[in-house]
């Protein structure tokens, strides 16, 4: 079954940064596009980064770029969410998935892992 692992959120101060991981298996990861989704109760859910299968281009929501970077080791079947200069606004419970096509909504996978809070305050 496809499985999805993020992990590394946690409580942090503006202007702080984080590291996120999710970990894959169950599909051959090294053929599809990852992104990295965020949510917050009673909102949709938004795709704030996306990167292709061999990880040559990158996009990001206009209120991560330039703070937010994607990466991914097909090796390890993870993708990673280096989250720098973090503002309140960010704060949000992070979800990985692959993007169907070029939609910021529509994803491959109907099933998503736990989720990894991100709360940034003072």
């Amino acid at each position: 079954q496809v499985q999805l692992v993020e992990s590394g959120g946690g409580l942090v101060q503006p202007g702080g940064s984080l590291r996120l991981s999710c970990a894959a298996s169950g599909f051959i990861f090294a053929i599809y596009d990852m992104g990295w989704y965020r949510q917050t109760p009673g909102k949709q859910r938004e795709l704030v980064a996306r990167i292709t299968i061999g990880g040559g281009t990158t996009n990001y929501v206009d209120s991560v770029k330039g703070r937010f970077i994607i990466s991914r080791d097909n090796a390890n079947k993870t993708v990673y969410l280096q989250m720098n200069s973090l503002k309140p606004e960010d704060t949000a419970v992070y979800y990985c998935n692959a993007p169907a096509g070029a939609s910021t909504i529509a994803t491959i996978f109907h099933s998503w892992g736990q989720g990894t809070q991100v709360t940034v305050s003072s």
